[in-house]
């Protein structure tokens, strides 16, 4: 078996998402959070096997990574080696089918302050020893 060349995917981008080049909605950033509905997760074992039949590869596996929780776009990207763009549509194709479900990122306002989590944290420390 010949070794693959790194930087160079073995499928190119566009034919993952079926020639598609942007999605349907144009919603989803980089960080948004994406989730399978139950509509994907009948059966376990099977994992994505219970999904419709015309689902191209790439879709069935972005719902096999999604089986053990949830994951954002780019680590979707990261783990499946493909570009953020090609998640971006494969997700939004999935999300119109009521297969996944996708959350935008937590805006930056809402998270909690730093310093408290720190002061927290050495609190719950010292009450250990």
């Amino acid at each position: 078996m010949t070794p693959r060349r790194a930087g160079r995917p073995l499928v190119p981008a566009y034919l993952s998402t079926g020639g598609v080049a942007r999605p349907s909605r144009g919603s989803l950033e980089r960080l948004s959070v994406l989730t399978r509905t139950d509509l994907a997760r009948t059966d376990p074992v099977r994992s994505a096997a219970s999904a419709p039949a015309e689902l191209s590869a790439a879709q069935h596996a972005l719902l096999d990574a999604l089986g053990g929780g949830s994951l954002t776009v780019v680590e979707a990207a990261v783990l499946l080696e493909l570009p953020v763009s090609a998640i971006r549509v494969l997700a939004d194709a999935l999300t119109d089918q009521g297969l996944l479900r996708a959350r935008p990122p937590v805006p930056v306002s809402d998270l909690p302050d730093y310093d408290l989590l720190k002061r927290v944290a050495d609190g719950l420390r010292a009450l250990k020893h």
